[in-house]
């Protein structure tokens, strides 16, 4: 029951989705309910972003398995998309009343802006558990740099941005190159 609950808060105050919803995720299940550390959380991240589907949803999923096996896989994948669906009914149906209002084009300008913050942060938080294996600033001090991965991403990107490769084919070379350096 707890699981469904922390899962349905997720869902019911994420804004943003995908990405955006990383941070909320990592509080809730690393933070505050201590589920998970922080090493296993970014594995779950990553396997989230390879398979198909909704990040969110991938995310939950896998977070459910860790914790209860298929039931809690279950239970998070439906806390998770429960509160979304009833929303997005509720919105449809707000804005078909509302869809020439001023004010309510000017709250989803907003809501778009801390969008792009809670993605940026995701990313943000994702590159300091790589590179220095934990997301806290305050520990960063005293880490060590993962150099061998900050070569890695440097490389990648800059074949990425350099000659426009597919972006699953590069994963896949990272994810080759990773398992024998590491």
């Amino acid at each position: 029951m707890q699981l469904f609950w922390t899962f349905l808060k997720i869902g019911l105050f994420s804004v943003g989705g995908g990405y955006a919803i990383i941070p909320l995720i990592q509080e809730q299940v690393v933070n505050q309910q201590g589920w998970l550390t922080d090493k296993v959380f970014t594995d779950i991240i990553t396997i989230s972003q390879m398979t198909p589907g909704p990040i969110a949803v991938n995310t939950s999923t896998f977070v459910g398995m860790q914790i209860n096996g298929i039931v809690g896989a279950i239970v998070a994948t439906v806390g998770c998309i429960l509160g979304g669906c009833v929303i997005s009914i509720g919105l449809y149906s707000f804005f078909q009343k509302h869809q020439e209002s001023f004010y309510v084009s000017e709250v989803l300008k907003s809501l778009k802006a801390s969008s792009i913050g809670l993605i940026m942060s995701a990313g943000f938080t994702i590159l300091l558990l790589t590179f220095f294996g934990s997301s806290e600033l305050s520990s960063i001090l005293n880490a060590h740099i993962d150099w061998l991965a900050v070569i890695l991403f440097s490389v990648f990107l800059f074949i990425l941005r350099k000659f426009k490769l597919n972006p699953i084919l590069l994963m896949c070379l990272a994810g080759v190159a990773g398992f024998f350096l590491y």
